[in-house]
């Protein structure tokens, strides 16, 4: 062969393999026309992120926070896989709510779960006008609290649960009444601070006047004047102790109010079952756990593109009277056989 035929063979042996290397490139490209636009760059979805301010402490809000992650699970949104959440926790200091409401703010959430009552959610709506808010079942009414414009269209950026708790005062005072039949004189303990004013001032008085029994308002401020608040009480000898729990104050020193009534061989109720579990007598209120299940509905829903504005705020329909017989028996009382068969749990 001559040197020129070699050249000839060389070059087509090169021409060969430019073309299979060519068509290799092709059919590794190939598949990217068929696939959708952005998909072989494709970047890690980002998942929604929820902002979640308690007005407690984590270990007391465990199972309101449990209730509402099973409720989400529910609906297919499961912490860690298709959503995250940031969890802050203001452990009873009301001045920590807007510095907590703002870092939500800032870590750029897509709404904020409130639980606690209408201080906090006005401290979030201070803080943002434009990031949903949830509320979670506030003693007040939120028309009234300026918190939302109507409960059918709250408006603005705030919806979800509003439990109206004040409202059911005239039915606890009757409860208790019907418990105690030879009541006379009720202490009303509250902070007024974060206490519904109106059910103090209109609510119970109004109650008090057709059941033919005295309600006076006690008030604590701050942690150091329990005591002097029972100290006085034990001069006054009132025949039954009505416990507002709508803020941490008094929600947070719960078990020194029951070991006053129990010292005290002192009939209570309470708006809510903590102070029936820590030891109290009764409570009548909202089930509050059928309430936090609800709230996954409005984080769904918002999720999904609907406005809070346009989400109804809701009230609930289910109610509960919780009854601790232990504790009647430790004070000497018997609970009619009328108002036991009404409880719905009965703590013997």
């Amino acid at each position: 062969m001559t040197v020129s035929s070699e050249q000839s063979a060389v070059s087509s042996k090169h021409k060969r393999t430019d073309h299979v290397s060519r068509i290799l490139v092709l059919l590794c490209l190939l598949p990217a026309f068929f696939l959708p636009a952005g998909s072989v760059a494709q970047q890690p979805k980002k998942l929604p992120r929820i902002g979640y301010l308690s007005t407690v402490d984590a270990a007391r809000d465990s199972s309101r926070a449990d209730t509402i992650r099973l409720a989400l699970r529910d609906l297919g949104y499961i912490e860690g896989h298709n959503i995250t959440i940031e969890y802050r926790y203001a452990e009873g200091r009301v001045d920590r709510f807007s510095e907590l409401a703002t870092e939500l703010v800032r870590l750029k959430v897509d709404m904020i779960l409130l639980a606690g009552g209408f201080r906090v959610v006005r401290a979030a709506k201070n803080a943002t006008k434009t990031i949903p808010i949830v509320m979670m079942g506030g003693g007040l009414d939120p028309v009234e609290a300026g918190l939302v414009e109507g409960l059918a269209r709250p408006g603005g950026n705030v919806t979800g649960i509003a439990s109206l708790s004040d409202e059911l005062g005239g039915k606890r005072l009757e409860l208790l009444k019907e418990a105690v039949p030879k009541l006379i004189y009720v202490a009303v303990l509250h902070d007024p601070a974060t206490g519904p004013a109106r059910e103090v001032k209109e609510i119970l008085p109004a109650a008090a006047r057709v059941l033919g029994v005295t309600v006076r308002p006690w008030e604590v401020r701050r942690a150091d004047e329990f005591e002097k608040v029972f100290a006085a009480l034990s001069k006054e000898h009132p025949d039954g102790l009505y416990v507002i729990t709508a803020g941490p104050l008094i929600r947070n020193n719960v078990n020194r109010t029951v070991g006053f009534t129990l010292k005290s061989r002192l009939p209570s109720i309470y708006n809510n079952k903590e102070g029936v579990d820590a030891g109290g007598l009764m409570s009548y209120g909202a089930d509050l756990s059928n309430s936090y299940r609800r709230v996954a509905y409005y984080v769904d829903k918002i999720l999904k593109g609907v406005k809070p504005a346009d989400l109804p705020v809701e009230q609930p329909t289910k109610f509960e009277l919780v009854i601790n017989l232990k504790t009647a028996k430790q004070i000497g009382l018997t609970i009619p056989s009328n108002v036991l068969a009404r409880a719905d749990r009965v703590i013997k």
